[in-house]
């Protein structure tokens, strides 16, 4: 099942992902990749990265996963088409390899790199997310990696589409969720989309269960941080992933190849 938020255009999605960044804060940004949600998701696609070959991250906001990778040594590049998510990030570190461009239109060469990540991107465009998975098997070598997240349906989401269902004034008070446009796809969708641009996949996973039970009730919510979850989320997201892994995952990861 998909559910989507259909008003807003590329532009408009655009235009609200630059008023998004130019609220950010690097450093907060950096420090959510300790959470234990992000430490999974790190373990479950590190294995596949080469340390001296050439990687992207397509869609990087202000590119705090780029500097956690570079600073383990990795080669690790960075793009987004908000200026206002890698212009101040580059003004500190001017050393960070940034680029500003659009995930349709890469400005590399064919078979070029040696993985492509994204995450959190494709589910933005309207149009869906082939154009954008063409373009990184364009760009991607052979045996080169793409990997990629996306949010997932879960009985979160479906909750709040059949309680805003019930109590249509609800929907109409809160008002619409965000000025972005974005798609919640299934694991099974996006492997069908990979295979369909040609990849191999090699492996599928649930996670950020945590973050599902962030979003149901302010307990699973540490106070006063960002975005983090209380010691009580964690505890159910385990007991989530443990009993029923997809239907409360709060995105999931699809790590593919390109075939030699």
């Amino acid at each position: 099942m998909t559910t989507t938020t259909s008003v807003p255009t590329y532009e408009d999605t655009k235009q609200a992902w630059r008023d998004i960044w130019a609220q950010t804060d690097f450093d907060r940004e950096l420090h959510t990749l300790s959470y234990p949600r992000c430490r999974e998701l790190i373990g479950l696609y590190q294995p596949y990265l080469e340390k001296s070959a050439p990687l992207l991250e397509a869609g990087c906001g202000p590119a705090h996963i780029v500097y956690y990778f570079r600073q383990q040594g990795y080669d690790m590049i960075g793009l987004d088409y908000a200026p206002e998510a890698v212009l101040p990030t580059h003004e500190r570190y001017p050393h960070l390899p940034l680029q500003l461009g659009d995930v349709h239109q890469l400005p590399y060469k064919d078979n070029s790199l040696a993985a492509y990540l994204s995450f959190g991107v494709v589910e933005h465009f309207e149009h869906g997310p082939l154009p954008a998975m063409r373009e990184a098997f364009r760009v991607l070598r052979p045996s080169g990696k793409l990997i990629i997240t996306v949010p997932h349906p879960n009985f979160v989401e479906d909750l709040r589409i059949l309680i805003n269902r019930l109590f249509p004034s609800r929907a109409g008070k809160l008002g619409r969720r965000a000025a972005y446009f974005e798609t919640y796809y299934t694991h099974q969708q996006m492997t069908d989309f990979a295979r369909q641009v040609g990849f191999t996949v090699l492996r599928v996973a649930p996670y950020s269960h945590s973050f599902t039970f962030w979003g149901l009730h302010p307990m699973f919510r540490r106070k006063d941080s960002y975005y983090e979850s209380s010691a009580l989320g964690e505890l159910a997201g385990q007991i989530g992933k443990r009993l029923f892994p997809w239907r409360s995952a709060f995105e999931s990861l699809v790590i593919a190849e390109k075939p030699s």
